[in-house]
């Protein structure tokens, strides 16, 4: 979605609000498309004193596999953004100010990468997940692990006298 800025880029106070559904579904992360459901955004644009300020909230109900017992389950993901807007640069190297075209940004796009570069690395279905045991393969969440204990070595001998 491309907002047309030039309204408010000279007006201290001005405001230009926005609300739109974002379709992440084609993105892809570590082999999963968690986006199932569009990314609903709400958000505007404030001159504050010359200075534009993009600030939004995305939402979204995610699709994830746990990464520790492999069960699917559900997380919605909230995603807030700050940023401030500039026509143009008076130093090249700074990235926490988004460039215009023209009077134009496209939102779409910015959103896209906030909302990306927050997904998480890890996803547990909760916090105190067990996983699954790397012996016999038992969800720990729901049952005891069936692997018999190892015995030390050195009291194998003593183990043959409980058999």
């Amino acid at each position: 979605m491309r907002l047309d800025l030039r309204d408010i880029i000279h007006v201290p106070g001005a405001v230009k609000e926005f609300t739109f559904d974002l379709d992440l579904s084609d993105l892809e992360f570590y082999g999963d498309k968690p986006i199932e459901e569009p990314v609903h955004v709400q958000g505007k644009v404030v001159n504050r004193a010359g200075l534009l300020l993009l600030e939004a909230e995305m939402s979204s109900n995610l699709h994830l596999r746990c990464d520790s017992c492999g069960r699917p389950f559900q997380r919605v993901k909230t995603v807030s953004v700050q940023r401030m807007l500039a026509t143009e640069l008076q130093d090249q190297e700074d990235d926490d100010i988004i460039l215009l075209d023209g009077s134009v940004l496209d939102v779409g796009e910015v959103l896209t990468e906030e909302y990306v570069l927050e997904m998480d690395t890890k996803n547990l279905c909760r916090e105190d997940c067990k996983g699954i045991c790397p012996g016999c393969g038992v969800d720990l969440n729901t049952e005891p692990c069936k692997c018999k204990p190892d015995i030390d070595p050195r009291f194998s001998a003593l183990a043959s006298l409980l058999e």
